[in-house]
């Protein structure tokens, strides 16, 4: 039963004999006048206004064709399913009706790919209207143009009645979404000078199919879209010189099937052309023709391209904003030659006068001050008028990241002609953020993170963050506050307090296993102060506490670091150690996005520690990137790093050789390189120390990196390039997220001091029956494994075990270590996703490589 019948109730056609009825004809009428006029079945309207609808009247004149015309304006009100009018025979007419039914609901079935709350609100048709078939039709009709919108043109909809009681019923829209209508091909005649596919790739549309087919969201049929493509036809063939070109025609046409449609356009190519005479004609006073002419750059002789004259006529409205020109006139005039195919272009530039700022408005921003928005504009009320300059203010807004996309400076007219008034219409965004993330990590196992941050706090444009990290191998808190513009004045001011343990780690029978552990409690304090418009100084104190640790039911021997469970270098490591250190920085950064295709970015940094605490050291770190915008949308960046450190202090003497001094830089400030050389493992390249064991034969054993183990010592030097290329990829991988690349990695570390090193090939035990006295002592190659050898005097009274260690020390070397590889990042739905395939070409004794690696978080 459906809405509440009473009686088992079936679904039955909306258009079915059981709702509305083709009209009945009535009796034989015969000619005469009426007498009378009874309504008979009617429920909701009063018997007048159906005798009004009728337009009939006692007292009328009634004919076989005016009773005729009486039930068809019946009808026409769509208000009865049925109209009988008899005794036309005695002029006492009776009008029986059966009224419409009232819509008691409206349900939907089969609407997955479609929501009712995408459906409904195109649906006419309420609940307790009359049910009429007209209007029935026309939902039908929204229905349906709703999933050709989405595509999907084989769609369906049966409409049906479930009749209920008190006249009663509940429509049912039936809905057969169908499959998505793919472009099964694009066909194009005409075509001589490009191929198909060439003119394929310039349009918006895809066809379907192909390895990664899956992946597209452009090829399924979009009469928009088909508009859009032949404006990009037409703009293609205006960059290679043919100003003729046309479209004759574009047809897209539904398969038999209904599931798929064949585009096919006709185009004429016309003939190519050759630029003509470039001449131009300003009107600027300080504006020559020649000056206009430097800045065009283009030359007769050469093939006609819309877009270089559309990218002159930009290059020009810019070098005239730059000059106070607001409201500039670019004009290109174009003298077309049929007969020689060359196209001549005057460049005219109107006179316009010098304006100037008069004032800057700014509205839609609730939360965020004005003076935050205001700071940023690199021009002042008052000020000349300069684009650059605007330019840059729009640039500077967006970057704060308080406001939406598309955020644009516009211009109107002042109160003079020589006054502009710029304004700024922001749609600010939430800038609070709490995040709660966790993912699994190739080189840290499983990764947990939350963060509570707002960038825009009380909205003055402060930036307050609370943090909190953990995986397998590291944990930290950290709480930071930054003022941008301490005192109003343009000097950014800052600080943090932080707690981060680290634990290093080793591969021992294929196991990854801990060695020592860091933990490091500190603060910071940092200023900046901008020296240009791309350029900041910085200066910077933070003191630090480290502690190093090892565990000491691993790595002790009655209460002390054993060198021979732990290796001499980390035992001359543990304890803490208090670090004092001033720092002053430049960056340099003109780059165009969070994901630059163009610009720079230099930074250079100088750490002294020495003020106070109980290291000395200078330190110093270079890097710089520069991206490069190659034809076809490729984008090659070039980066390279490198640093020093300089110990201001000699390292302590050496417990086990009291002639030497161990390194003076603590293990917890070396470098490990900047960001991980791809193709090798975290701290996979540089100095380290690696163990090789001996068999019960005195043999030893050759090093494998996953059953020895090995710990990275650092180094005091550090260098690292790369040499990236990002790949264009169509818009349906953009709107993915998908940015793939090839690289070449380039770097070494290197220059500590060779630590004390293990070598021995067994131990040998005292019997405590036969030689209570006896001590301990190990067997060095060389010598005999026999114990008996060493204490003649007492035959048996040692016992030999074998198991020695012989450590080496590797990769000290600044030769470089190079990889080549192909990876992807990914805006996934899981996440920020990095993968990484490379492949290590060069590399130095010791190093540790990583063929695979990968990256991911997800949010929830």
């Amino acid at each position: 039963m459906l809405g509440g019948a009473a009686m088992p109730a079936y679904a039955q056609s909306a258009f079915a004999p059981g709702g509305a009825q083709a009209p009945a004809a009535a009796p034989a009428p015969t000619s005469g006048v009426i007498h009378s006029i009874a309504v008979r079945g009617s429920q909701r309207l009063e018997p007048e206004t159906i005798r009004a609808y009728a337009n009939l009247g006692v007292g009328q004149t009634y004919t076989a064709e005016s009773l005729d015309q009486a039930l068809k304006a019946l009808y026409a009100t769509e208000l009865f399913s049925d109209v009988v009018i008899t005794g036309a025979d005695t002029g006492n007419l009776v009008i029986t009706v059966k009224e419409s039914p009232v819509i008691n609901r409206i349900v939907l079935e089969g609407n997955k790919k479609l929501k009712d709350d995408k459906i409904m609100p195109e649906i006419h048709l309420a609940p307790r209207e009359i049910f009429t078939r007209s209007k029935v039709r026309s939902d039908v009709e929204r229905i349906i143009e709703l999933y050709k919108r989405e595509g999907r043109y084989a769609a369906t909809v049966d409409p049906k009645i479930v009749q209920l009681d008190q006249n009663r019923v509940d429509l049912v829209f039936e809905i057969h979404e169908g499959d998505k209508s793919k472009i099964r091909a694009i066909n194009i005649i005409g075509n001589d000078k490009f191929s198909d596919s060439t003119l394929r790739k310039q349009m918006y549309t895809k066809q379907a199919g192909g390895p990664l087919g899956f992946l597209k969201s452009n090829d399924s049929y979009d009469p928009d879209r088909l508009a859009a493509d032949q404006q990009k036809l037409r703009a293609f063939y205006l960059t290679q010189g043919y100003a003729d070109f046309r479209v004759v025609s574009a047809l897209a046409e539904l398969t038999p099937d209904r599931k798929d449609f064949v585009i096919t356009y006709v185009v004429e190519e016309g003939k190519r052309y050759k630029f003509g005479d470039v001449t131009a004609e300003s009107d600027l006073r300080d504006f020559t023709d020649a000056q206009v002419m430097k800045i065009a750059d283009i030359h007769k002789g050469e093939w006609f391209n819309a877009k270089r004259v559309e990218d002159t006529v930009d290059a020009l409205n810019s070098a005239a904003g730059n000059k106070g020109y607001a409201f500039a006139q670019v004009d290109p005039s174009y003298n077309r030659d049929a007969d020689t195919h060359t196209m001549g272009v005057v460049f005219k530039l109107r006179d316009t006068p010098r304006v100037y700022v008069e004032r800057i408005d700014i509205t839609g921003n609730t939360q965020t001050r004005d003076k935050v928005i205001r700071r940023e504009f690199r021009v002042n009320e008052g000020d000349a008028f300069n684009a650059i300059k605007i330019k840059r203010s729009q640039d500077r807004l967006q970057g704060l990241g308080f406001f939406q996309d598309k955020l644009e400076i516009k211009q109107t007219q002042g109160s003079a002609p020589d006054r502009v008034v710029l304004g700024v219409n922001v749609e600010e965004k939430s800038t609070g953020q709490l995040s709660l993330s966790a993912g699994y990590s190739s080189l840290e196992k499983v990764v947990f993170s939350g963060q509570i941050s707002q960038s825009n706090f009380m909205g003055k444009g402060q930036v307050a963050s609370a943090s909190v990290d953990w995986s397998a191998y590291s944990k930290s808190v950290a709480l930071a506050f930054t003022e941008p513009h301490f005192l109003d004045r343009n000097i950014a001011l800052g600080g943090q307090i932080y707690r981060r343990d680290y634990s290093s780690y080793n591969y021992l029978n294929n196991q990854r296993n801990t060695t020592y552990k860091q933990v490091s409690l500190g603060g910071a304090l940092k200023s900046g102060f901008p020296l240009t418009e791309y350029s900041l100084l910085g200066l910077s104190y933070s003191l630090v506490k480290d502690n190093i640790t090892l565990d000491k039911a691993t790595f002790y021997t009655n209460g002390v670091c054993d060198p021979l469970k732990a290796g001499a270098y980390l035992c001359d490591e543990l304890g803490g150690r208090l670090t004092s250190a001033v720092g002053v920085s430049y960056s340099f950064d003109n780059t165009d996005s969070i994901h630059p295709t163009r610009g720079r970015a230099l930074g250079v940094t100088q750490d002294f520690a020495g003020l106070g605490g109980d290291v000395r050291y200078l330190r110093t770190r270079i890097s710089g990137t520069q991206f490069v915008p190659l034809p076809k949308s490729f984008v090659l960046s070039i980066h390279a790093e490198g640093g020093a450190i300089k110990a201001l202090q000699k390292g302590p003497i050496d417990p086990f050789d009291a002639t030497r001094r161990l390194d003076p830089i603590r293990l917890t400030d070396r470098f490990f390189g900047g960001d991980q050389l791809r193709g090798f493992d975290i701290r996979g390249i540089g100095p380290r120390v690696i163990r090789q064991t001996y068999d019960s034969t005195g043999a030893l054993l050759p090093y494998d990196p996953k059953t020895d183990g090995g710990d990275a010592l650092g180094g005091h030097y550090y260098y690292q390039g790369r040499l990236e290329v990002e790949f264009p990829t169509s818009s349906g991988l953009k709107s993915l997220g998908l940015r793939p690349s090839a690289y070449v990695d380039i770097g070494s570390i290197w220059g500590v001091r060779q630590p004390d090193l293990i070598n021995y090939i067994g131990v040998c035990s005292p019997n405590t029956t036969t030689n209570p006295t006896g001590t301990a002592f190990t067997v060095k190659p060389g010598g005999s494994t026999n114990c008996a050898d060493y204490a003649a005097t007492h035959p048996g009274a040692y016992t030999y075990t074998a198991g020695g260690i012989k450590e080496s020390f590797v990769g000290n070397s600044p030769s470089p270590r190079l990889s080549v590889g192909i990876g992807v990042n990914w805006v996934s739905p899981f996440g920020p996703l990095r993968l990484d395939l490379a492949k290590a070409l060069i590399k130095q004794p010791g190093d540790q490589t990583k063929l695979f690696t990968f990256n991911v978080g997800t949010s929830f």
